[in-house]
């Protein structure tokens, strides 16, 4: 790959961009390519401008519905791509994927990859508003994600199989990449911390992350008598419809169901204090807050879905339980929480099968690769 080939990242969230694809672009500047980044910009320019990438600003909004919005907004999109005139474009999350893929397509870009995560909140959410979306998002991606230059990176099989079905895309159109990978040097194995077994959920407070039935299985564990503390590790999402109220959270620590840590940047140390990871998320992509704990020597337990189940083997790396099922999680955290002896061995296999199969390095050679084909396929 030389200096005259362009490409352009087009992601929602410069955070997001940070936490999950910062070393591929700069693994694209390293290569060589002028790399352009399109996204809404709050706290995260320096480091996104520190890889030597060129950071332009969209104020593209997760949750606006607003079609007058929505047109400003890609009318805006479409400006920058004339003038950005990339030779390649990679687009991550379902909005950014659509309307990338419609200006790419009017400003004749050659070659497009297109990243879907766990395809989550469109396709699990009962919301009325979600499931009227739904036909229109299908109807986008069967008109814009195939077709020559085009390639759609999957996280897990599931969802090749759901696109297959939904949006009728060709196979030879997918490559499944395991996420976004994690580097182990980042996520020490610690000893586990001494005296009561804690658990711990790291993710966004959302109702569709499963933090409802972790709080029913907290309530369930303090009438059992089973003394196991729960940490949350995050904050709400506005921008998501799936939100958790502020005032729901604080309701749940007050009544000393959970500990309502909040946000923080050193994942670690989470660890370093917690004996178990919990994720009873409906649907994911492949969640990187497993492969942190897990890169750290934690053994898991998650819902039987779709993206965790790549992450935990059940009975080698955690213990899988049905989705939605707060008994079941209760009892699952039981077990684990009295049996010391399965959590290292769980932990210890978990920490192998990342360094084996779910790092940073591998994602981002295997993308680069994908690049290198489609650049000289549309050569």
């Amino acid at each position: 790959m030389t200096r005259d080939r362009t490409i352009l990242f087009f992601v929602t969230e410069d955070w997001y961009l940070c936490s999950h694809r910062l070393p591929l672009v700069q693994a694209a500047v390293d290569a060589g390519l002028r790399t352009v980044v399109v996204t809404r910009v709050r706290d995260h320019a320096e480091p996104i401008e520190a890889t030597g990438a060129r950071l332009i600003p969209l104020a593209l909004s997760r949750r606006s519905r607003d079609p007058w919005r929505e047109t400003k907004i890609l009318r805006e999109l479409i400006k920058i791509y004339r003038e950005v005139k990339p030779d390649l474009c990679h687009h991550v999350a379902v909005k950014p994927v659509i309307y990338g893929s419609l200006a790419a397509r009017l400003t004749g870009v050659p070659a497009v990859v297109n990243a879907l995560g766990g395809l989550g909140h469109l396709f699990i959410s009962q919301r009325l508003d979600v499931r009227l979306l739904r036909q229109p998002v299908k109807a986008a991606f069967k008109l814009l994600l195939a077709g020559p230059g085009r390639r759609v990176i999957i996280q897990n099989r599931d969802d090749r199989q759901l696109l297959r079905h939904h949006a009728g895309i060709p196979d030879h159109i997918f490559t499944l990449i395991a996420g976004s990978g994690v580097d182990p040097a980042d996520y020490p194995v610690t000893p586990e911390p001494s005296g009561v077994v804690r658990a711990a959920v790291v993710s966004r407070m959302l109702w569709d992350k499963g933090i409802g039935e972790v709080v029913a299985a907290a309530r369930l564990l303090r009438a059992w008598g089973r003394g196991v503390p729960i940490s949350l590790v995050g904050q709400p999402d506005p921008e998501n419809p799936a939100s958790i109220p502020r005032a729901d959270l604080d309701a749940w620590q007050a009544e000393g169901l959970v500990d309502c840590l909040g946000h923080t940047e050193d994942i670690p140390a989470i660890w370093r204090d917690h004996h178990l990871s919990i994720l009873m998320s409906y649907r994911e992509g492949l969640p990187r807050s497993l492969l942190e704990s897990a890169a750290c020597g934690r053994p898991m337990i998650a819902a039987d879905v779709p993206g965790c189940r790549e992450v935990v083997r059940a009975g080698e790396t955690g213990l899988l339980v049905p989705p939605r099922d707060s008994r079941a999680l209760a009892e699952a955290i039981c077990r684990l929480a009295d049996d010391a002896e399965l959590r290292q061995a769980m932990g210890a296999r978990a920490r192998a099968v990342v360094e084996s199969e779910f790092t940073v390095a591998q994602v981002v050679e295997q993308t680069m690769g994908l690049y290198r084909e489609l650049l000289q396929e549309t050569r």
